[in-house]
C-alpha cells in the first residue's frame, strides 16, 4: 500500500491539510477521501514517502525484541 497526502476543501469551505490515506493507487485514495468528505474539492495530492529512519528503527526494535525473547538470560551463579 502507498500513502497519499491530500489537501482538500470540504463542501462547507473548510480546508483540510495533511490528510493521509493508504491505498493501492491515487484513484483509490481519492475515492476513499470522497467517501469520507462528500462533495469535497481536491486542492493537492502527493505521495507520502516513508522516513528511512522510522523504518529502520522499527526493524531494529523488532530484532531486539526477538533477540530478548530467544535469549535465556545470564547463567545462574552457583
Amino acid at each position: 500500500m502507498i500513502k497519499f497526502g491530500f489537501k482538500i476543501k470540504t463542501r462547507g469551505g473548510t480546508v483540510v491539510d495533511k490528510l493521509t490515506i493508504a491505498a493501492r493507487d491515487r484513484i483509490e485514495a481519492e475515492r476513499k477521501v470522497a467517501q469520507i468528505y462528500h462533495h469535497c474539492e481536491f486542492l493537492d495530492c502527493y505521495e507520502v514517502q516513508p522516513s528511512v529512519n522510522e523504518d529502520s528503527l522499527d526493524l531494529e526494535r523488532a530484532i531486539n525484541l526477538i533477540n530478548r525473547e530467544s535469549d535465556p538470560g545470564p547463567p545462574a551463579k552457583d
